[in-house]
């Protein structure tokens, strides 16, 4: 008997030690999937009208009524925006803010929306619409109910303007066209070709052409080259230390630059220093893919073009039965002949090319040019 009283104790002080050790550590509280809001728009045919860029009246707004799950959650809703047959591979999105239902859009932030997606310009354009609806990113969203939205986007060319040590800085006149970024269609990759010197591998990017009151710059380390953009950072662009002619590419959507070797072009022959001297053409920053320079030439000589100071590719007129042959302002690679001077004078020798980085492949055979 008093075994067993004493085996009846000790089970009983078990228990009683693990009551005390075990803490309500809250209910666990689980989530039906919950439902999602429905979404709506004021229009599904916005009127996007490149005259009205600068207007600030909103062209198209969305809203979308609050998700409802079995437990008070903090959401956060985004708005996607792709292409009707993307079926949601690559949207553009816009966070709205905190407990807000509802955003507008003016022409020029619609239109940069759509221009994102790479749709034709002066194209109608079917896009899907929706919210997704995100309690963390370790959870799946919900999403709402797909508006299908036609409109027509146009290109809104716009330009950054870079200073630095090739320019002496040029902080008291403003900076060439040529030293610039351009994004022609307006989807803030902005890109450039800048002839850097060696030793003068420092630059800033400036808002607004001439004005030195903000700059992007960066916060990478002195010295280094640069990866990272930051509006007002405290540090200069470093370029790589090698001289050459860059093309410069700076992403506005995700605050980084990138810097690659590009080909550039040359004006050679007896109509200019001589078949031994390059004379530079400098690259436009127009979006046209265009190099260009004044040059004196004389009618008693004639030149060509070529790429890298090196006769690996160089452009004239084309031969007979070669590509490009009678088509007006048509130079050809492979079989051509000198370009004529009809009399001497200075001209605007313009060649235009797309667009190539070093080493990324044979050139076109054939390019366009014009002596004015």
């Amino acid at each position: 008997m008093k075994t067993l009283l004493t085996r009846f104790l000790t089970i009983s002080s078990i228990g009683l030690l693990m009551l005390v050790s075990c803490k309500k550590e809250g209910a666990v509280v689980k989530s039906d999937g919950g439902k999602s809001g429905t979404l709506n728009a004021n229009t599904t045919t916005p009127d996007l009208d490149r005259t009205k860029v600068s207007d600030t009246t909103k062209v198209i707004r969305f809203s979308v009524t609050s998700p409802t799950y079995n437990f008070s959650a903090a959401v956060t809703n985004i708005l996607q925006i792709d292409a009707a047959n993307d079926n949601w591979a690559n949207p553009t999105t816009f966070t709205l803010g905190k407990g807000v239902l509802s955003q507008g859009f003016t022409t020029a932030d619609f239109n940069s929306l759509l221009l994102k997606l790479n749709l034709p310009a002066d194209v109608p354009a079917q896009v899907n619409v929706r919210v997704a609806h995100s309690l963390s990113t370790s959870t799946k969203p919900i999403y709402s109910n797909v508006v299908s939205i036609t409109a027509t986007p146009f290109n809104l060319t716009s330009w950054l303007w870079i200073t630095g040590q090739f320019s002496g800085w040029a902080n008291t006149k403003a900076p060439s066209a040529e030293d610039s970024l351009v994004s022609v269609t307006g989807n803030g990759v902005y890109t450039g070709v800048i002839n850097l010197p060696a030793g003068q591998n420092q630059f800033l990017i400036l808002p607004v052409k001439g004005d030195w009151s903000h700059k992007y710059a960066t916060n990478d380390a002195e010295g280094t080259t640069s990866s990272t953009v930051a509006y007002d950072a405290p540090h200069n662009f470093y370029a790589p230390s090698a001289a050459g002619q860059y093309i410069i590419t700076f992403n506005s959507n995700t605050n980084t630059i990138t810097f690659a070797l590009a080909n550039y072009y040359s004006v050679i022959g007896d109509a200019a220093l001589g078949w031994g001297t390059d004379v530079p053409l400098k690259y436009i920053n127009d979006g046209t893919s265009t190099w260009s320079a004044d040059v004196p030439l004389s009618s008693s000589g004639s030149f060509k073009i070529r790429q890298n100071n090196d006769w690996t590719y160089s452009w004239g007129i084309p031969k007979a039965g070669s590509e490009g042959a009678g088509v007006a302002n048509t130079l050809n690679d492979t079989q051509n002949d000198n370009i004529p001077v009809p009399s001497s004078k200075t001209y605007t020798v313009s060649f235009t090319i797309p667009l190539a980085v070093q080493g990324s492949g044979t050139p076109p055979v054939t390019a366009t040019y014009s002596v004015k």
